[in-house]
Protein backbone atom coordinates (compact mmCIF):
# COMPACT_ATOMS: atom_id res chain seq x y z
CA UNK A 1 0.00 0.00 0.00
CA UNK A 2 1.77 3.06 -1.04
CA UNK A 3 0.86 6.74 0.31
CA UNK A 4 2.26 10.00 -1.18
CA UNK A 5 1.74 13.94 -1.03
CA UNK A 6 3.75 17.10 -0.96
CA UNK A 7 3.71 20.24 0.98
CA UNK A 8 5.28 23.64 0.29
CA UNK A 9 6.72 25.11 3.22
CA UNK A 10 7.77 28.90 3.02
CA UNK A 11 11.41 28.41 4.54
CA UNK A 12 14.42 28.08 2.49
CA UNK A 13 15.63 24.43 1.02
CA UNK A 14 19.09 24.58 2.87
CA UNK A 15 17.05 24.92 6.12
CA UNK A 16 13.67 22.42 5.28
CA UNK A 17 16.62 19.74 4.64
CA UNK A 18 18.40 20.48 7.82
CA UNK A 19 15.39 20.02 10.18
CA UNK A 20 14.71 16.77 8.06
CA UNK A 21 17.76 15.44 8.67
CA UNK A 22 18.02 16.30 12.64
CA UNK A 23 18.01 12.51 13.39
CA UNK A 24 18.31 13.76 17.02
CA UNK A 25 14.98 15.71 16.74
CA UNK A 26 13.46 13.24 14.73
CA UNK A 27 14.14 11.02 18.07
CA UNK A 28 12.83 12.96 20.80
CA UNK A 29 9.84 13.99 18.84
CA UNK A 30 8.84 10.24 18.75
CA UNK A 31 9.65 9.94 22.64
CA UNK A 32 7.09 12.83 23.27
CA UNK A 33 4.85 10.82 21.35
CA UNK A 34 5.13 7.81 23.47
CA UNK A 35 6.97 5.95 21.03
CA UNK A 36 10.44 3.98 22.10
CA UNK A 37 13.33 4.50 19.73
CA UNK A 38 16.33 2.93 20.49
CA UNK A 39 19.56 3.69 18.02
CA UNK A 40 21.15 0.12 16.78
CA UNK A 41 24.69 1.91 14.57
CA UNK A 42 27.48 3.33 16.09
CA UNK A 43 27.97 5.34 13.42
CA UNK A 44 29.80 8.41 14.26
CA UNK A 45 27.95 10.25 11.41
CA UNK A 46 25.07 10.94 9.92
CA UNK A 47 24.75 8.49 6.90
CA UNK A 48 23.35 5.54 5.22
CA UNK A 49 23.58 2.74 7.69
CA UNK A 50 21.90 4.54 10.46
CA UNK A 51 19.60 2.58 12.43
CA UNK A 52 16.82 2.31 15.02
CA UNK A 53 14.63 0.10 16.67
CA UNK A 54 10.94 1.76 16.86
CA UNK A 55 8.40 0.41 19.37
CA UNK A 56 4.92 1.54 19.38
CA UNK A 57 1.22 0.68 19.71
CA UNK A 58 -0.79 0.43 16.27
CA UNK A 59 -4.33 -0.59 16.71
CA UNK A 60 -4.09 -1.60 20.04
CA UNK A 61 -1.21 -3.77 19.78
CA UNK A 62 2.79 -3.49 20.56
CA UNK A 63 4.29 -3.38 17.27
CA UNK A 64 8.43 -2.74 16.57
CA UNK A 65 10.02 -2.23 13.59
CA UNK A 66 14.23 -1.85 12.40
CA UNK A 67 14.18 1.25 10.39
CA UNK A 68 17.68 2.11 8.87
CA UNK A 69 18.40 5.29 6.93
CA UNK A 70 19.07 3.35 3.30
CA UNK A 71 19.99 6.04 1.45
CA UNK A 72 20.85 10.18 1.51
CA UNK A 73 21.23 12.67 -1.07
CA UNK A 74 22.65 15.48 0.93
CA UNK A 75 20.32 18.75 -0.04
CA UNK A 76 17.82 16.43 -1.54
CA UNK A 77 16.17 13.20 -0.70
CA UNK A 78 15.99 10.89 2.50
CA UNK A 79 15.12 7.36 2.11
CA UNK A 80 14.65 4.58 4.59
CA UNK A 81 13.54 1.03 4.68
CA UNK A 82 11.71 -0.76 7.46
CA UNK A 83 11.39 -4.26 8.33
CA UNK A 84 9.34 -6.11 11.09
CA UNK A 85 8.34 -10.22 11.46
CA UNK A 86 5.13 -9.10 9.24
CA UNK A 87 5.66 -5.96 7.17
CA UNK A 88 8.66 -4.17 4.93
CA UNK A 89 8.40 -0.30 4.56
CA UNK A 90 9.48 2.49 2.61
CA UNK A 91 9.64 5.93 3.37
CA UNK A 92 11.32 8.69 0.71
CA UNK A 93 11.54 12.43 1.86
CA UNK A 94 12.31 14.79 -1.36
CA UNK A 95 13.02 18.24 -0.70
CA UNK A 96 12.89 20.52 -3.62
CA UNK A 97 13.31 24.63 -3.54
CA UNK A 98 10.54 26.50 -5.54
CA UNK A 99 12.17 29.83 -4.52
CA UNK A 100 14.35 31.41 -2.39
CA UNK A 101 11.87 31.20 0.50
CA UNK A 102 9.98 28.17 -0.64
CA UNK A 103 10.80 24.54 -0.91
CA UNK A 104 8.47 21.68 -1.54
CA UNK A 105 8.75 18.59 0.74
CA UNK A 106 7.17 15.53 -1.40
CA UNK A 107 6.97 12.37 1.40
CA UNK A 108 5.95 8.94 0.15
CA UNK A 109 5.80 5.57 2.01
CA UNK A 110 4.90 2.21 0.87
CA UNK A 111 3.90 -0.76 3.15
CA UNK A 112 4.41 -4.25 2.10
CA UNK A 113 3.04 -7.33 3.65
CA UNK A 114 5.27 -10.12 4.50
CA UNK A 115 2.38 -12.09 5.97
CA UNK A 116 -0.98 -13.42 5.85
CA UNK A 117 -1.85 -11.13 8.76
CA UNK A 118 -0.04 -8.50 7.13
CA UNK A 119 -2.15 -9.12 4.25
CA UNK A 120 -5.11 -8.69 6.04
CA UNK A 121 -4.15 -5.70 7.82
CA UNK A 122 -2.90 -3.94 5.11
CA UNK A 123 -6.61 -5.06 3.05
CA UNK A 124 -8.58 -3.28 5.82
CA UNK A 125 -6.47 -0.34 5.51
CA UNK A 126 -6.92 -0.22 1.70
CA UNK A 127 -10.56 -0.17 2.04
CA UNK A 128 -10.62 2.87 4.65
CA UNK A 129 -7.35 4.33 2.04
CA UNK A 130 -9.38 7.99 1.51
CA UNK A 131 -9.50 8.41 5.68
CA UNK A 132 -5.96 7.20 6.10
CA UNK A 133 -4.83 9.43 3.12
CA UNK A 134 -6.13 12.18 4.88
CA UNK A 135 -4.71 11.65 8.03
CA UNK A 136 -1.24 11.36 5.93
CA UNK A 137 -2.01 14.60 4.27
CA UNK A 138 -2.50 16.10 7.24
CA UNK A 139 0.39 14.46 9.53
CA UNK A 140 2.89 16.11 6.68
CA UNK A 141 1.01 19.70 6.65
CA UNK A 142 1.74 19.43 10.42
CA UNK A 143 5.20 18.90 9.49
CA UNK A 144 5.57 21.77 7.39
CA UNK A 145 4.08 23.98 9.79
CA UNK A 146 6.37 22.85 12.63
CA UNK A 147 9.26 23.75 9.68
CA UNK A 148 8.01 27.03 9.32
CA UNK A 149 7.51 27.72 12.91
CA UNK A 150 10.74 27.10 13.47
CA UNK A 151 12.59 29.24 10.27
CA UNK A 152 10.49 32.10 11.98
CA UNK A 153 12.19 31.73 14.94
CA UNK A 154 15.23 30.70 13.63
CA UNK A 155 15.28 33.78 11.75
CA UNK A 156 13.85 36.19 14.60
CA UNK A 157 10.47 36.88 13.22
Amino acid sequence: MKLSTREDVEAPAEFVWDVLSDFVLWERTALRRGIEVQRLDGLPMAGPGMGWMVRFAFQGKPREINLRLAAIEPGQRLTFEGQSTSVRAHLALDVVQLAPLRTRVAVVSEVRPQTIGARVLVQSLKLARGRLQLRYEKRVAGLAAEIEDRWRAHRGG
